[in-house]
């Protein structure tokens, strides 16, 4: 005989523009998105027996989505990602947790002539802002993890690595200085809110804990003589923690975007290694990575 283990189910890649206007201003303002949904409850038997009238179209899904982002603010995309689970666990009474992501891409508003330009803008990176919302019936709560991905960062100084253990197996020479590069992924969550109004009374402070945290990050980054990836981004938890009361945790995975020396004293003794290095490869695979989260110690996160 075989059961049931896992069903989840849901809508993938909707992708969503909007555009505020504001009349009075002169200005607009626009969001571009990517969000999945998918939903668990009591759907077993739309597997199992192929009972189709516990299933809430995928398609609805997607419509609903639409709908929503229309009749509602789609920023912060943590409130947006909160509305929209909690409106799926309440209109429909089998369905018992909605998971909601929302991928945000980063459009910069141009500046012309030394001057913001009302509606033109730029996409100046390819960092996105990522929000996981997960809504459960039954008073259990909403809990938020928003983040940064693909922040791409480099110092070509201000960075050693060396005191590291040494056995028959390594090669790798210590440094006390060299290009440090890695592509930032990010998360923190916030304590469990219990109703989405509470989620809405929070709005404000999402963006300001965005900014924080990548304020933060690329302080630490740039500023700090760095002995290692782990040691500083142990030092950006700590800060973002210290910074949001609401922040229960917060996690860091950073690779590693090696750059190397070459060699070239071959070439008529040119000297391109140590102090003297000027020209690297940059290398794509393989590379570092390396991992951690922090979270309150003792107290608990305050909203």
């Amino acid at each position: 005989m075989a059961e049931l283990n896992y069903a989840r189910y849901g809508k993938d890649n909707i992708r969503l523009f909007k555009v505020d206007r504001d009349a009075k201003a002169g200005t607009q303002t626009v969001t571009e998105m990517v969000v999945c949904v998918l939903l668990e409850g009591d759907i077993e038997t739309s597997y199992t027996e192929a009972d189709n009238s516990v299933v809430v179209a995928t398609d609805t899904q997607k419509q609903t989505t639409y709908i929503m982002a229309k009749q509602n603010p789609i920023n912060p995309p943590e409130v947006f990602g909160a509305l929209l689970a909690d409106h799926f666990v309440k209109t429909y009474s089998h369905i018992h947790g909605a998971h909601v992501k929302v991928t945000q891409h980063r459009w910069t508003r141009m500046i012309v002539d030394g001057k913001p330009h009302p509606h033109s803008f730029l996409r100046d990176s390819d960092e996105i802002r990522v929000v996981n919302v997960h809504a459960q019936d039954g008073g259990k709560g909403i809990t938020i993890r928003s983040g940064i991905e693909k922040l791409l960062v480099l110092k070509s100084t201000g960075s050693a690595f060396y005191g590291f253990h040494r056995d028959v197996y390594t090669q790798l020479p210590e440094t006390w200085d060299r290009i440090l590069s890695t592509e930032v992924e990010s998360g923190w969550t916030y304590k469990t809110f219990g109703t989405l109004p509470e989620v809405q009374s929070y709005a404000e402070k999402f963006n300001d804990t965005w900014k924080a945290a990548r304020e933060i990050t690329l302080n630490t980054f740039a500023n700090e003589s760095s002995p290692s990836v782990q040691n500083t981004m142990y030092k950006m938890c700590e800060q973002i923690l210290a910074a949001v009361p609401a922040v229960e945790k917060v996690e860091y995975s950073l690779p590693n975007k090696h750059y190397f020396e070459i060699d070239l004293s071959w070439h008529k003794g040119l000297k391109n290694t140590g102090k003297d290095a000027e020209v690297y490869a940059p290398q794509s695979n393989p590379n570092g990575l390396i991992q951690c989260t922090v979270s309150r110690k003792g107290g608990k996160a305050k909203l």
